[in-house]
């Protein structure tokens, strides 16, 4: 049967994080999930960093970019970091992706790796559900220029310094004051972050359909500070009032040092992320299976 997907792109996570040495067994995972879909009639490239840190030479080596021009699927091996970095790049591309999960916890890369093939075939033959995740935009304004600029899938956060005492930060949603906040920090999610950080910090889980973002302080001084759900369609702006070695992070993967006065503003992005699940997903079989609930029950 000729698969859906003619060119998949494999992109993986090699390093990791303490040691920066390559990850035991994950060459082997990559090169075994090759040969599947190049038996399944795919063409198979990989994206150039999996290529380079794992020493492979028998597949295309290809940008990010050009995965996007040339792939019609990329299958992301690894944990929910791996799929945020690479999700943000291929979304201007509108790139599906499926998530093989190699990682702790897996959100959104949830596919478990042995399931790939039991799972993967009926995928790769137009069997399968669509989930679609939009980005954030965020930008670090400086006396009125924009000094960075970034997209997040799941959340853009203002953090104190590690040294340093508590930030004081004047939030406005729509050019309309909201509050001055004394906390650790403050957290912008989306419902695809709203999983991550926010909930750590006592937010809400969001449903992926909910056009929204949730805004969470981190350990505020006034009790009062709670978290809030906003229209995904509003303009957030974060004004650092007072507050040493502050920054900005955005999915905790690009950073910016803050200076003070500096705004953050975040914005609903243009581009959407696609995730592609097995039919029959659902996104409260993903809550239950990750979060452990009814844990010993029937």
């Amino acid at each position: 049967m000729t698969p859906s997907f003619h060119h998949v792109a494999l992109i993986g996570k090699y390093h990791h994080a303490e040691t920066g040495t390559v990850a035991p067994g994950s060459r082997e995972v990559l090169e075994h999930i090759a040969a599947f879909l190049v038996g399944q009639g795919c063409r198979v490239s990989m994206e150039m960093q999996t290529a380079d840190n794992g020493g492979f030479s028998g597949h295309a080596a290809l940008t990010p970019q050009e995965i996007g021009e040339q792939c019609d699927l990329g299958l992301v091996v690894g944990g929910d970091g791996t799929m945020l970095s690479i999700g943000r790049k291929l979304a201007r591309f509108s790139t599906p992706l499926i998530g093989i999960n190699q990682g702790r916890l897996g959100f959104v890369t949830d596919i478990p790796l042995e399931e790939l093939k039991t799972t993967l075939t009926p995928m790769l033959h137009g069997e399968f559900e669509e989930d679609r995740r939009q980005l954030m935009h965020g930008q670090v304004l400086r006396n009125g220029e924009c000094v960075f600029d970034a997209l997040a899938m799941n959340d853009v956060v203002v953090n104190r310094g590690a040294t340093s005492g508590m930030v004081e930060l004047r939030v406005e949603v729509d050019g309309h004051f909201v509050a001055n906040q004394r906390a650790d920090g403050l957290i912008v999610a989306s419902p695809t972050g709203s999983t991550a950080y926010a909930l750590s910090a006592g937010g809400p889980m969001l449903h992926p359909s909910i056009p929204g973002w949730v805004l969470v302080p981190i350990a505020p001084h006034t009790l009062s500070n709670r978290p809030i759900v906003l229209s995904d369609s509003a303009e957030i702006a974060i004004e650092l009032v007072n507050g040493r070695d502050a920054s900005a992070s955005f999915d905790m993967q690009s950073l910016a040092a803050l200076h003070k006065g500096d705004r953050i503003l975040v914005r609903r992005s243009e581009y959407c992320v696609r995730f592609l699940h097995p039919r029959g997903w659902n996104y409260f079989d993903t809550l239950r299976r990750k979060l452990r609930w009814n844990e010993g029950g029937s």
